[in-house]
């Protein structure tokens, strides 16, 4: 047993490391790395080098517990200041939005299978199932593409992706569920009462999210923890607690777990940034350890047969059931750019959610829940490459895209400043030509806003003074209030912004 232990954890760090490698890859190459995760995956699985995972429950389970801190971690990114001006839009989109993609790419599944696989025996019903695992998008692949670009999206679009991606999952989640127990009972459904039910979730998951971020927020800056490094697990432990109260008392948890990210997020925390990166990088591992498990748990031979419909229906969604949905929610907003709504559609990228509702459905062992996991995990392949491939390039087509202010990363200096704190840091390596009017630090003339608060020399640090005397080579830690002060600084010492 030890042995077997063992090899599963050596196995998976391979699989972890090779993975990282395929991000980095995507990030260069402008492939989504969740795409690259599930190749590694496919690679490792039963139908490559003959690692058998058939496990549903460990699948589900993985997938449910990714999610959660998905989606909490995207409520902690995401700043209410930032989607303010765009609530209406992206709330539409989230609910509205989801539903419309639902309904609309239901029919045309039913009416792809009954051309193509009339065999299938897949009804109204089911067809509606398929389409609602889909009908959620992904935007954690979305941004790090724009961000491995260097792009940022103009009109505000960025946040009301964010919004919309971050909150569209708990709608498509009532829907999956919903429509599961519509085709599991025996007698004839009440749609009515699953209806009823499908809003008291999420009525429930959006207060008690509030009221457990609210909690949150008052242990985490109550209780003195000497280890400060506890600061993260505590937040984490309250991730966990919001998604699994929620369920007991009847309510949405996907739901909750968001609006209780948000609300932390956007509270004064203490200890706010490590928690933060803490929950980037469990969120990046969730999507990684979920599309491994997917990639270990498909068999790409039992594509074959679906390759026709899977490629209808997944062009279907990215060029008529998502683009009539986001028109049809945007219309009460005539003063949006057709273009602006015309990327917006585009941006119906499919990822780990969609694969982990069918998880679901799979789990659920309804009539042909094998069927619709296929085809969801064919679609979001397509999806994956068609849209998650062209996203930078479509955005500038569309003259939505541009350079932002930006400051290249920390290397010298490992520090950071809350996001509170309104500054932009930067480190600046003196030249000798910076040096031409001086060799101390109150001869580089630096403007008013700008100090330099730390000088890296010969790999030691120290704290300088108007009297410093510098040298080329040194590296220079600078805050200065905004990005003009930073670029009249370059200016003055003679450096390229």
């Amino acid at each position: 047993m030890q042995l077997a232990v063992e090899s599963v954890l050596l196995t998976l760090s391979i699989l972890f490391f090779l993975s990282i490698l395929a991000g980095k890859a995507g990030y260069k190459f402008g492939v989504p790395a969740l795409l690259l995760f599930l190749v590694v995956g496919m690679a490792f699985g039963s139908d490559g080098l003959g690692i058998d995972f058939s496990n549903i429950q460990v699948a589900q389970t993985i997938g449910s517990v990714a999610l959660c801190i998905i989606l909490f971690s995207g409520g902690m990114d995401t700043k209410i200041s930032d989607i303010k001006p765009i609530l209406s839009q992206g709330v539409i989109l989230a609910t509205l939005g989801v539903l419309l993609t639902a309904l609309f790419t239901g029919v045309a599944v039913w009416y792809v299978f009954g051309a193509t696989m009339k065999s299938a025996g897949v009804g109204f019903l089911t067809a509606l199932l398929l389409a609602s695992t889909m009908s959620s998008t992904d935007s954690a692949s979305v941004f790090s593409i724009l961000r491995s670009k260097g792009l940022h999206l103009k009109n505000n679009l960025k946040p009301m992706l964010e919004l919309e991606s971050g909150s569209n999952d708990p709608m498509a989640y009532v829907l999956t569920i919903t429509l599961i127990s519509l085709i599991g009972m025996d007698s004839e459904p009440n749609y009515w009462l699953a209806v009823g039910n499908l809003f008291l979730q999420l009525i429930i998951g959006g207060t008690a999210g509030f009221v457990g971020g609210k909690l949150a927020v008052f242990t985490n800056n109550h209780l003195r923890i000497d280890n400060k490094s506890l600061y993260p697990i505590l937040i984490f432990t309250f991730c966990i607690f919001i998604f699994s109260i929620t369920y007991f008392i009847k309510g949405n948890g996907y739901l909750a777990v968001y609006i209780g990210g948000l609300v932390i997020g956007n509270s004064q925390v203490v200890h706010k940034r490590s928690s933060l990166n803490f929950f980037d990088g469990m969120a990046w591992m969730s999507q990684l350890l979920m599309f491994l498990t997917l990639g270990l748990l498909i068999n790409p031979s039992e594509l074959i047969p679906i390759i026709v419909p899977g490629l209808i229906i997944s062009f279907i969604m990215i060029f008529i059931t998502r683009p009539l949905s986001v028109f049809l929610c945007l219309l009460p907003f005539p003063k949006m750019a057709i273009k602006d709504k015309t990327f917006i559609s585009w941006v119906g990228l499919r990822g780990a959610v969609p694969i982990i509702f069918a998880i679901t459905v799979l789990a659920s062992g309804i009539p042909q829940a094998g069927l619709i996991f296929n085809i969801v995990f064919f679609c979001t392949l397509i999806s994956l490459i068609v849209q998650g491939t062209s996203l930078s390039l479509v955005s500038k087509w569309l003259g939505l895209a541009d350079k932002p202010d930006k400051t290249k990363d920390l290397h010298d200096f490992d520090v950071e400043f809350s996001d509170e704190i309104k500054s932009v840091t930067s480190e600046i390596k003196v030249t000798e030509n910076a040096l031409k009017d001086g060799h101390y630090l109150m001869d580089l003339k630096l403007p008013e806003k700008t100090i330099v608060v730390m000088v890296k020399r010969d790999g030691k640090y120290f704290v300088p003074n108007g009297k410093t005397s510098l040298a080329a080579d040194d590296m220079l830690l600078v805050i200065t209030d905004d990005y003009t002060a930073l670029r009249e600084t370059y200016d003055r010492l003679g450096m390229p912004y």
